[in-house]
């Protein structure tokens, strides 16, 4: 037996434990002399992780020294003496289909269920991962209600859902666990009432991003911010109860807000919770708030990618409902017409929306001429309050037409509820939007109708090993680049302002969060297409995601990530249509962002004569980049419509 984690973390190790592992099973398996296989480990660790650096070839060996000092005999009873059963794989509490069939496949026995427990038609219910309490984190964040300010800076970053903010009137703390947190709200529009900020420890991945990104630090200890780490164990059942308490707090009224900015975004309910994907992930915090910023109106197209594994991986889902039972529609599509599938989800949409205006005058002496005319006329209002109202004249429709069997009823009944403004989004990452989907993406671009996309740029093939994509930048060392990439990345944004007609915006979350949340909602507002480059981290870049917001700062404020935004309608303003949202005068070196990665300093370690190259060739090209951007921003040019 050995406690592999806490020898992970006094090595230096963090929570990487393969190496330990592996340690063992040569010591006790006897496959080799214990010493020839110590040897050999020791080669192997040399050999892939040189291009990482000394120092972590050198807590590699460090933990496979340590690891035989913790590795100790059991002796196994004759009999089972424990009173401790092990706990069921799902929550009683969970719907009969997701105890039987997906708690049976969690369980590792899917191949003991008979074709008769699925449904026949294949469809399969969302909101599944709230079920599937993995308990991954070794370590969790805490809240500390004294020093936090309230900006959900936390919040927004976390990958997967799992640190949310509450307010709330006091009341609604009757019945609370002992030992719930909670604080007064700040703000004068949540006067005299409370405010909690709770962490889902059994959900939480411990990537400490949260952490990191958290502004504020307690004046007495400048160690402890408003969130700070600690082991999830000895806290797990405290905040299980504490965060199912936290969930039946009645969520805030979406109309609650005259404008929406980072911290009353995170106030709105997320409908992506607790993904698979990698702890410390840049992708999914732009999915959750997208889900939290449209909600239940979103319809999404989805290219095959990474996006597609987290996002409909069964046996469990991570889009979920908000307390209506209401919640987005995602479908998956092909790696390279996913631009096209959700243009046509626009196209069926618009179709289905005239076919309900039709039927809907065709009935307005039955209806009543006022309720039909508002109907119509509403279409396009996409605030809370009046897709609320237009909801409800929906519902005065179905009213009126309950128990009606002739033809024109159930024909408008069948679409009446396209008169409700819809969010259409692609989803995808650059080896969709820049590559292998890219004749299709540029097809709906130059095409004048209202659908956005959102590309999760992590300049490279995550979901396929990493290798190199026409996102990937100068100097970066990727599968098919292996000597480091030495041609432009390729400037999608920039073809895509050429047409004039499409909305277009460079973001990074973790730099500058609140141009990222202007940016989608002024994506949702543009009656056109609409093109997000969202920079995103990910694993393959070679660094601690814990630091992933600290690494999207460094690629803004390098030039790297210039980030703008590109608005047709600013033009009608006399205005220039490109906003500069970053600064045109870098304040660090490109070389300091290169430094961080291991992608780069792969190249470096190779051929330092090259690496010198690509770092000079990688600063005049930022240095033109940002040259035409600024001469950019400061031209009106008429709009191609």
């Amino acid at each position: 037996m050995i406690d592999a984690y806490t020898v992970a973390r006094e090595t230096g190790m963090g929570t990487r434990t393969n190496t330990i592992m592996q340690t063992c099973f040569f010591a006790i398996s006897g496959v080799l002399p214990r010493e020839e296989a110590i040897r050999q480990i020791k080669l192997s660790i040399k050999k892939t992780y040189a291009k990482a650096g000394e120092s972590v070839v050198k807590r590699n060996y460090f933990a496979v020294d340590q690891t035989l000092e913790h590795l100790h005999e059991v002796a196994v009873p004759a009999e089972a003496t424990s009173t401790h059963r092990r706990p069921p794989v799902i929550s009683d509490e969970a719907p009969e289909f997701v105890r039987s069939v997906i708690g049976t496949i969690m369980a590792g026995r899917g191949d003991d269920l008979p074709v008769s427990a699925f449904s026949p038609d294949g469809t399969w219910p969302t909101a599944t991962t709230q079920w599937e309490k993995r308990n991954i984190a070794q370590d969790v964040p805490v809240w500390d209600p004294a020093v936090c300010v309230q900006c959900h800076k936390c919040a927004i970053v976390c990958p997967h859902a799992a640190i949310r903010p509450k307010v709330y009137p006091e009341a609604a703390l009757a019945g609370a666990p002992e030992g719930f947190k909670h604080a007064p709200a700040r703000g004068r529009e949540f006067a005299g009432m409370r405010y909690t900020l709770q962490v889902a420890a059994e959900d939480c991945t411990g990537c400490k991003l949260c952490v990191n990104t958290c502004p504020t630090r307690n004046k007495a200890d400048a160690n402890r911010k408003a969130i700070n780490i600690l082991l999830q164990l000895p806290l797990r059942e405290r905040e299980r109860a504490n965060y199912a308490f936290f969930l039946g707090i009645p969520d805030i009224d979406r109309k609650s807000f005259d404008k929406i900015n980072v911290k009353n975004s995170q106030f709105l309910r997320p409908l992506f919770e607790y993904s698979g994907a990698c702890a410390g992930c840049g992708e999914t915090p732009y999915v959750k708030l997208v889900s939290q910023l449209f909600g239940d109106r979103l319809l999404i197209g989805n290219a095959t990618g990474c996006s597609s594994i987290y996002g409909g991986n069964l046996p469990t889902t991570p889009y979920c409902v908000d307390q209506n039972g209401r919640g987005p529609a995602w479908a998956n599509s092909l790696f390279e017409d996913n631009a096209e599938f959700s243009f046509g989800m626009r196209l069926a949409v618009d179709a289905n929306a005239r076919l309900a205006a039709t039927a809907l005058r065709g009935m307005a002496e039955r209806l009543g001429e006022g309720l039909v005319d508002e109907l119509i006329a509403k279409t396009a209002d996409r605030s809370e309050a009046g897709i609320e109202a237009q909801r409800a004249r929906v519902s005065l429709v179905r009213q009126k037409l309950a128990g009606a069997t002739d033809l024109g009823a159930k024909r408008l009944l069948d679409v009446v509820d396209y008169l409700v403004p819809k969010s259409i989004w692609a989803f995808g990452g650059d080896g969709w939007a820049f590559d292998i989907g890219y004749g299709g993406l540029d097809h709906v671009v130059a095409n004048n109708r209202d659908l956005n996309l959102l590309v999760m740029n992590t300049a490279g093939y995550s979901n396929t090993g990493g290798q190199a994509s026409k996102a990937t930048p100068v100097g970066a060392s990727a599968k098919f680049a292996a000597a480091g990439k030495d041609i432009a990345k390729k400037d999608l944004g920039m073809m895509a302002m050429n047409y004039g007609s499409c909305y277009v915006a460079a973001i990074a979350l973790g730099a500058r969060d609140n141009q990222t949340v202007k940016a989608l909602l002024e994506a949702d507002s543009y009656p056109g297409p609409a093109l997000i480059i969202a920079y995103s981290h990910c694993i393959a870049h070679g660094f601690d995601l814990e630091n992933g917001n600290l690494h999207q700062d460094l690629a803004v404020e390098s030039g790297l990530w210039p980030l703008y935004r590109f608005d047709p309608r600013r033009v009608a303003q006399g205005l220039p249509a490109l906003q500069i949202d970053s600064t045109l005068e870098p304040k660090a070196d490109i070389l300091e962002f290169m430094t961080n990665e291991s992608r780069f300093q792969v190249v470096k370690k190779a051929d330092p004569a090259r690496f010198e190259t690509l770092v000079a060739q990688a600063r005049e090209g930022v240095r033109q980049k940002l040259a035409l951007y600024k001469h950019m921003s400061e031209l009106v040019l008429p709009v191609q419509r």
